[in-house]
């Protein structure tokens, strides 16, 4: 890659803006010069056409020597760009004198001393101008990147923020489920070695689904359903016939995609809320139906209900359910959070997940929030 195609595209367009509105200048003037006050004198035009030259290779010199005083302090930039006028206008007025006087004959000190004195009243601020306003666009250029290189790194910011959000929820939802279940292997592998073989073997495939589970961003529901069954067989090795599980599944959503182990922790919540403390037990469905805005998910206990301990309103320590509602809240959106509904004669916990072809555009509203947030 040559230098040129490293310069960015804005620089270069910056650049050539200013050189062409210098040359309508350069070559407005040489002609009124060569019409009115030099008639057909060829050397006009040509002078005007170095001139033009040597503004072009002053614009870019001025580019780069402004941006090699950016990396200092505001004080020592304005004292760079006062040295920096006034090299633009000597080199500018010495070309000037050369092409108007010298070639002409007028190489005196006195000569020269005329020219600057008449130069240093309005054709002076012209050549000011040149240098003033190409720093002006440096900077202004500079000032827009800055802003747009501020508001990416704010998006990226969020999103990694939002990354590492989901990623902790994840971290404290599974060590949730795992320290649990080891909890209740604990207590049977004293009374039963069979039962403890079975549960050990069970317990395994949990873990693997817990591992592999941080693989991906998705898991198709009927491996989600693999793994709560799991779940609940190692649970009726402990509870027995007080803890009946049913599932109703409408078969076309097998294959949809959810976020691992964000079922479990609500199946969990009814064992350990529900079930566990009522003394005849009871039954927990889980249900999955296509319904008109997307992917409807229930699960439902007949346990202690409004009597049970409540897992989200702060006052238990238990983390599972708070961060099952934030995790979806966080990947679907604020609309997609669990829906609590407390009975005499049990919980139901339920929340809709959009279809398949709006999950693109509930990810492009993510990072539309991110960077106006």
């Amino acid at each position: 890659m040559t230098i040129i195609e490293k310069i960015p595209k804005i620089w270069k367009i910056a650049y050539l803006l200013i050189c062409g509105w210098y040359a309508i200048n350069y070559a407005v003037s040489s002609i009124i010069e060569w019409q009115a006050f030099r008639p057909y004198t060829t050397s006009v035009l040509w002078n005007g056409f170095y001139l033009f030259e040597t503004v072009c290779i002053l614009v870019g010199l001025t580019f780069i020597y402004t941006n090699w005083l950016f990396k200092f302090k505001v004080p020592v930039q304005v004292v760079g760009h006062l040295f920096g006028v006034f090299f633009y206008f000597m080199c500018i007025s010495y070309l000037s004198y050369y092409f108007d006087y010298y070639l002409d004959g007028l190489v005196y000190f006195d000569d020269w001393k005329e020219y600057m004195l008449d130069l240093l009243s309005w054709d002076a601020m012209r050549i000011y101008d040149q240098y003033l306003i190409t720093v002006a666009v440096y900077y202004i250029i500079k000032y827009f990147e800055s802003l747009r290189q501020k508001e990416q790194e704010k998006s990226e910011l969020a999103l990694k923020n939002k990354e590492m959000e989901l990623s902790l929820l994840r971290s404290q939802i599974n060590p949730h489920f795992l320290f649990n279940t080891l909890n209740s292997i604990s207590t049977l592998i004293s009374t039963s070695k069979e039962k403890a073989r079975k549960v050990i073997t069970q317990l395994s495939d949990v873990f693997r689904y817990a591992l592999d589970s941080h693989s991906g961003d998705k898991v198709r529901l009927i491996h989600e359903l693999d793994f709560i069954e799991n779940y609940i067989k190692i649970q009726q090795v402990r509870f027995g016939d007080r803890l009946k599980y049913e599932l109703d599944v409408e078969p076309t959503c097998l294959s949809v995609g959810i976020p691992p182990m964000v079922l479990q922790p609500l199946v969990e919540n009814s064992v350990k809320y529900g079930i566990a403390p009522k003394d005849e037990g009871g039954t927990i469905k889980l249900m999955v139906r296509r319904i008109s805005g997307g992917i409807y998910f229930e699960i439902k206990d007949d346990g202690l209900g409004v009597n049970a301990k409540k897992v989200l309103d702060g006052n238990s320590t238990g983390v599972g359910l708070k961060n099952s509602d934030k995790r979806l809240r966080s990947i679907y959106g604020k609309y997609a959070g669990l829906h609590i509904n407390a009975r005499q004669d049990g919980y139901t916990v339920s929340f809709i997940l959009p279809p398949e072809q709006e999950e693109q555009k509930v990810e492009t509203n993510r990072a539309l929030e991110a960077v106006s947030a």
